[in-house]
């Protein structure tokens, strides 16, 4: 099958929830096969995500609570985008000194996700950042975070134990090891 002959159509579609931060709709597609189905889609403005690594090999890291999962977890910084049309290194610089207080000269972009594409349009956009200098950090109102630095390789060995749940950090810290030289990539 061609990859035109997998797509959907959308042939209807309703707004169940308008929130802040999530949209729910639900769409009634033609599939392939001309059947009819319905898709609950959440939209979301999508993400950016950076990985800061000091001169000497460190991951500067949050610690952070987790409501939805009710758990204090290790990951990378991260926000929102305050619109689609936001330039995403913009954002990506924002949200590293907003959080961290770390400034980069340099941010390496390493792709995008799609962290739940099975109902989700939400795109995360990834950064390497480098060359870094301390400022200070500006967390929103709503924000509590620590800042941590742990060695890069250190936070390879807790993706591969399973000790790093969160996706967009597992994803970033394998992409920036093997960018880094510190994770074999394949060539």
């Amino acid at each position: 099958m061609s990859e035109m002959d997998l797509k959907e159509r959308q042939t209807g579609s309703e707004l169940v929830f308008d929130g802040k931060i999530l949209h729910l709709y639900h769409d009634s597609v033609a599939l392939p096969n001309g059947d009819t189905a319905s898709r609950e889609l959440v939209r979301h403005v999508g993400a950016v995500c950076v990985l800061p690594i000091t001169d000497d090999g460190y991951a500067v890291m949050e610690r952070q609570y987790r409501y939805p999962v009710d758990r204090v977890l290790l990951e990378i910084p991260a926000g929102k985008l305050d619109s689609k049309q936001e330039n995403h290194e913009s954002a990506a610089r924002r949200e590293l000194e907003e959080e961290t207080g770390y400034h980069a000269q340099e941010l390496i972009p390493l792709g995008l996700f799609y962290p739940a594409c099975a109902y989700s349009d939400e795109t995360i956009w990834m950064y390497l950042a480098k060359g870094l200098t301390r400022g200070e950090r500006h967390l929103d109102a709503d924000e509590f975070l620590d800042v941590e630095l742990i060695p890069l390789k250190d936070l390879v060995a807790e993706v591969m134990a399973g000790n790093i749940p969160d996706a967009k950090t597992q994803i970033a810290i394998l992409k920036a090891a093997v960018h880094e030289g510190v994770l074999a990539g394949r060539d």
